[in-house]
């Protein structure tokens, strides 16, 4: 009995009991650091985006080509973090409809708490239109009316950026079921994985043991490579399609 008694006292000392855990999942109760640094931009809410682009001086909306090249390659402006915390980026190009859009905005409503986070798109709304002819009609008689509108993606583009009063496992949740809607890949990234995936990439172009590579295959016209291979390939030599 004594033996007992003893074997609780050194299991039951107040560092050694644990508090109760929901059944639904582990939360924890621990304030949160506050992260003074952190500037919040003039709206914290995602705005409502239009499906319809506005034409200036009420001109008819217009028509053009596919323009395919505004989803080939990487992006170069909207490809890095504005307030440095955490975002959706696309993995490769695509097109966003006003659907995505409101998926995008309803999920974050649901997923991430704005009292303490903010949440701004990095992508312009729907301005490129997209004919279709109605079904059963014949080939010809001119190019078709406007069915709907999208927003070309590239490539390393920023789709929503999240910042604020939050941690990271606060946030990944929320991303991932947005990220995993998206009409195209897409992967969640913070800063600090932003930044080792640039260094992982600098480091493998360093550290690379094979000669034979993409680009000095194709900058020396190997096996006459230039003249069945694309024009993309010779700019950014087989990484992007």
């Amino acid at each position: 009995m004594q033996t007992c008694r003893a074997i609780s006292k050194l299991f039951l000392t107040p560092q050694h009991v644990f508090k109760s855990v929901p059944a639904v999942g582990l939360k924890s109760f621990s304030p949160q650091p506050v992260k003074g640094d952190v500037e919040y931009p003039p709206r914290t809410r995602l705005r409502v985006m239009l499906k319809v682009p506005l034409m200036p001086g009420g001109v008819a909306p217009f028509k053009m080509q596919k323009k395919l090249r505004l989803m080939r390659g990487p992006e170069l402006y909207h490809n890095t973090l504005l307030h440095k915390q955490f975002g959706i980026i696309a993995t490769c190009g695509g097109r966003l409809k006003h659907n995505n859009f409101e998926m995008i905005r309803m999920l974050v409503l649901r997923n991430i708490t704005y009292n303490k986070a903010f949440v701004i798109w990095r992508v312009s709304p729907p301005w490129q239109p997209v004919t279709k002819k109605s079904q059963g009609v014949r080939m010809g008689s001119g190019k078709g009316n406007i069915d709907h509108y999208v927003t070309p993606v590239k490539a390393g583009q920023v789709i929503i950026e999240v910042g604020g009063d939050v941690e990271y496992f606060e946030v990944r949740r929320g991303l991932i079921n947005i990220a995993r809607r998206l009409p195209f890949d897409a992967k969640v990234v913070s800063q600090e994985l932003m930044e080792k995936m640039a260094e992982e990439k600098r480091k493998s172009v360093e550290e690379n043991l094979n000669p034979w590579t993409w680009k000095y295959i194709i900058q020396n016209n190997m096996l006459g490579c230039q003249k069945w291979i694309s024009k993309y390939d010779r700019r950014w030599f087989n990484e992007y399609l």
